[in-house]
């Protein structure tokens, strides 16, 4: 748990200290060279840098192990991060919308922006791309839904860059400014999608939610795997973090010894634990063979799919 944590501070302190050269450089070229789409991507850069900001802070509080008010720990930390990250960004968005939406309906004349923007915008992609990439492998080596929700926020970034500078080519080529105001419109409408898709993310683990196949197949082939162990049912597995958490019921002969039937349940969790290394904890309930009651709705059974938000 504390080396994931180190990493989760290496990979933060990287996005913070990069989102911040990239946005001071954008926004101050973006004000000098009279171009919104510029201004518009630098303060989108500036929420990366809030964003890297509370992911190291989250960090620190995911390493605190479980106490009496939170018995689980405090990985739901990260999910929590992740919302109000989604939150950022849809923010962001919605202010260069209203922004751009009101310069392109003033009709005020704009003047051409300058040609250091285009350089900016470059140097930008350049520099997002490796941004997202840092993201994205510390977030698959460490299992963060955090970073890796960041991961694509950064890429989102790169296609809002090269949009800006496909904007920026045709405002020269045509030496239409009012382009450049179209484009960051455009770039708005992108940054709340991608905050849009981040929450959806984040609030499916907050609401134990889960459209993954492969841990509840992994969880039936291991019951499957251990002798006198028989019909998974009522499966739930959620996220905690990076975490795993899982309980079923299985049914056993109902002559079998309290002593034998917990150790059959705990060969099944031995089992489980196997197949899914990320789970934190499972909880094996034991039920006599042929056990049936009305009320067992909620859960998986071999054969069963998750269905899809």
């Amino acid at each position: 748990m504390h080396r994931r944590s180190n990493l989760l501070q290496r990979a933060s302190l990287i996005a913070l200290f990069g989102n911040a050269a990239l946005a001071v450089s954008k926004l101050i070229v973006g004000v000098i060279s009279g171009s919104l789409a510029v201004v518009g991507d630098g303060i989108d850069t500036s929420t990366d840098v809030v964003i890297a900001f509370v992911t190291l802070v989250t960090s620190r509080i995911i390493d605190k192990p479980g106490d009496r008010e939170h018995p689980y720990g405090h990985t739901r930390a990260e999910t929590v991060a992740t919302t109000i990250l989604s939150f950022l960004v849809f923010f962001a968005g919605a202010q260069l919308f209203v922004r751009s939406g009101s310069a392109l309906l003033s009709g005020e004349a704009a003047l051409l922006p300058g040609r250091i923007a285009i350089i900016v915008t470059i140097v930008s992609i350049a520099g997002k791309l490796l941004l997202a990439w840092s993201q994205f492998h510390y977030g698959k080596k460490t299992g963060s839904s955090m970073l890796i929700a960041n991961g694509k926020n950064m890429r989102g970034d790169v296609v809002i860059s090269s949009a800006v500078l496909v904007g920026l080519f045709f405002t020269f080529v045509l030496g239409l400014p009012v382009l450049d105001r179209a484009t960051a419109l455009l770039v708005s409408l992108w940054i709340v999608k991608v905050s849009i898709g981040i929450f959806r993310e984040a609030n499916r683990e907050l609401m134990d939610g889960s459209l993954e196949r492969g841990p509840y197949d992994a969880i039936f082939a291991a019951v499957a795997s251990i002798k006198g162990a028989g019909n998974p049912h009522r499966t739930r597995v959620r996220h905690m973090g990076s975490f795993l958490m899982a309980d079923l019921d299985i049914e056993v002969d109902p002559k079998l010894t309290v002593a034998a039937a917990h150790d059959i349940a705990a060969a099944v969790e031995l089992a489980i634990k196997e197949r899914l290394p990320e789970v934190y904890d499972v909880v094996v309930h034991i039920e006599p063979r042929g056990n049936l009651e009305a009320d067992e709705r909620y859960g998986l059974r071999p054969g069963e799919h998750a269905e899809p938000e």
